[in-house]
């Protein structure tokens, strides 16, 4: 092979010296045009010819033969040229973003689920002509247009595309951009199964802990259970006999929130909560941690009351008991229980965190990526939560997009305990992308960690995802002129 080698770079040095003599002649020359000068200059610096392939040494010839550098992207010269977007039909509605380059490579972001691709679209005339590889530069002007909630969703999806370009754009993964990983697999949580036969849902665990794989479950204990049991809620008539947490108009119990519905458990409605979370258990067994949700809209006194009727059954965490924002009510709460207590799912940026980590209002936090502030800013609220003792679990749920975004972020963040998974049952969930490395999504309750594809480690199935766009918008990525141009000054300070 070297014998070879030599032959060939030997005779082609005498060639590539004649074409080195005649590019200068020919840039010397004064009829020679300027743009055409211009182009003998640059190939003759930033080109690899044939010539300077061949002069190159045995050893280096072969390391260039071989390499898997992408030339096609040279980052300091990356600028995004657009954003744009499509609706997929999963949980409601999620965005997926898509901000392209002028070196023809993208990244992938997503809305979080049930919030509007405008909050997005917004921000792109901020965006426009600027390298997408300053991530944080580009975070710290955007910030100040996400808020708590679903609000969050443009400003989180856009800095999951940056991450993604920017890991493209080097080579590398999302969570070596984050400073290293400390794990290769992420542990999922899923929902538990529903049946009202308990021989049935005694299978449906089966097929969830043994055949799926997953170590870790989630229930809801909702006051919805005792719909029609006589005498066990306190002024659920008032609000029309309904429990639905997420329909209503703005007097509707849905949009009330907790300390001003006056609903109460009686002792009755306590002791049917329990006993379903005590079925459950007898089900699920004490080695797979199990963690419960949406108990419904009531002061701090009755989830001190369901808490304690809860403990004995040692739950991996009560999630959500009051709004987020009530620290000293989380306290209270918290030092009431023995149960582990948790919320955040919709608290904006690492500030919206701070007081419930400073007084120790909860046990675990728990961001959702996609309202948090994307991978770097949840990873800084994980490190910040380990410096004072407390876990970190990922609330997720939305399209393979996120998924992966989060998957990143956990593996990246030492006090990570587990990330949501929501649509265990979503037959097509996976389908809608194809890994770049052709690891598994998911492979036994876990998610893989890609230890070397670039950025986010995924690429859309467009025919795949066009098969579940949002009806009332089945566009895939059209061009979005109307949010090219910045039409305010949005600096916060004189």
């Amino acid at each position: 092979m070297k014998s070879i080698l030599n032959q060939i770079i030997a005779s082609n040095k005498q060639v590539e010296q004649a074409e080195k003599q005649a590019r200068i002649a020919e840039i010397n020359n004064p009829a020679t045009k300027d743009s055409r000068r211009n182009f003998l200059r640059k190939s003759a610096i930033g080109g690899i010819a044939l010539g300077g392939f061949m002069s190159m040494s045995t050893e280096d010839t072969i390391a260039q033969a071989t390499s898997k550098v992408n030339r096609a992207s040279k980052p300091s010269e990356l600028k995004i040229t657009d954003l744009r977007y499509c609706i997929v039909q999963n949980v409601g509605r999620t965005p997926i973003i898509r901000i392209d380059t002028n070196q023809g490579i993208y990244g992938l972001g997503e809305v979080r689920d049930g919030a509007d691709e405008r909050y997005a679209l917004f921000l792109k005339s901020h965006l426009l002509g600027q390298n997408p590889c300053n991530v944080e530069q580009l975070f710290k002007s955007i910030k100040q247009f996400g808020m708590h909630g679903r609000q969050a969703g443009g400003v989180c999806g856009v800095e999951m595309a940056l991450w993604d370009l920017c890991g493209k754009a080097y080579g590398v993964p999302c969570w070596q951009l984050l400073g290293g990983r400390y794990r290769d697999k992420v542990r999922l949580y899923a929902d538990t199964p529903e049946s009202n036969d308990i021989n049935e849902f005694k299978e449906k665990i089966k097929f969830r802990t043994q055949d799926q794989g997953y170590t870790w479950l989630k229930m809801d204990v909702s006051i919805g259970m005792l719909r029609n049991k006589e005498g066990s809620v306190v002024n659920n008539k008032f609000w029309g006999g309904g429990f639905s947490q997420w329909a209503g108009d703005y007097h509707s119990y849905a949009n009330t929130k907790h300390p001003f519905t006056a609903i109460q458990i009686t002792p009755k409605g306590l002791d049917e909560m329990a006993k379903v979370v005590e079925d459950v258990r007898s089900v699920v067994g004490y080695e797979i941690p199990l963690s419960t949700d949406h108990y419904g809209h009531f002061d701090l006194n009755n989830g001190i009351r369901l808490g304690k009727a809860l403990d004995k059954y040692r739950l991996a965490w009560l999630e959500d008991i009051v709004p987020w924002e009530y620290t000293d009510q989380w306290k209270t709460i918290s030092d009431a229980l023995e149960t582990p207590c948790l919320t955040g799912e919709d608290i904006y940026l690492k500030e919206g965190f701070k007081a419930l980590i400073d007084k120790r209002a909860v046990d675990i936090v728990h961001p959702d990526l996609a309202s948090s502030g994307g991978l770097l800013e949840t990873k800084r609220i994980g490190d910040y939560a380990e410096d004072n003792g407390i876990a970190m679990a990922m609330h997720f749920a939305g399209t393979p997009v996120s998924f992966m975004a989060n998957v990143h972020c956990a593996a990246a963040t030492q006090n990570f305990l587990a990330l949501e998974h929501h649509s265990v049952d979503v037959p097509w969930w996976e389908s809608l992308v194809k890994t770049t490395d052709g690891r598994k999504l998911i492979d036994k309750g876990y998610a893989p960690v890609p230890l070397e594809a670039p950025g986010l480690g995924i690429e859309l199935v467009d025919e795949e995802v066009k098969k579940h766009l949002n009806p009332k918008d089945k566009s895939y990525f059209a061009p979005t002129p109307d949010w090219n141009d910045k039409r305010s000054h949005d600096r916060l300070w004189s």
